[in-house]
């Protein structure tokens, strides 16, 4: 079973930069595409990105593409997102997941617990 924990997150203010990490226990992570998902408080969790399981392609939500990079290094079973040009509406807990490449929440079978993000202006 794959085991995924995200660091990275803090505070900064408008147009700074967060990169998170998230990095997975299990050997098979390079056969699983990697999502990372938001949550605002008092909203429903939503997309933010994926990537696919050979680090191929990418596809991005509206609300973030042009600002956020998503890369991965297998070798270090570890998924990157690099956030730019952040804003206050980019505050939220962020979540990685592994499951198949695809914006669907249930499609992706594996949630890390979350980091905070926080971006003041």
């Amino acid at each position: 079973q794959v085991e995924l924990i995200e660091s990275g997150g803090g505070s900064v203010q408008t147009g700074g930069s967060l990169r998170l990490s998230c990095a997975a226990s299990d050997l098979t992570f390079g056969n699983y595409a990697i999502g990372w998902f938001r949550q605002a408080p008092g909203k429903e969790r939503e997309f933010v990105g994926t990537i696919s399981s050979r680090g191929s392609t990418t596809y991005y939500a509206n609300s973030v593409k042009g600002r956020f990079t998503i890369s991965r290094d297998d070798a270090k079973n570890t998924v990157y997102l690099q956030m730019n040009s952040l804003m206050p509406e980019d505050t939220a807990v962020y979540y990685c997941a592994a499951g198949e490449y695809t914006p669907r929440q249930q499609s992706y079978h594996y949630w890390g617990q979350g980091t905070q993000v926080t971006v003041s202006s």
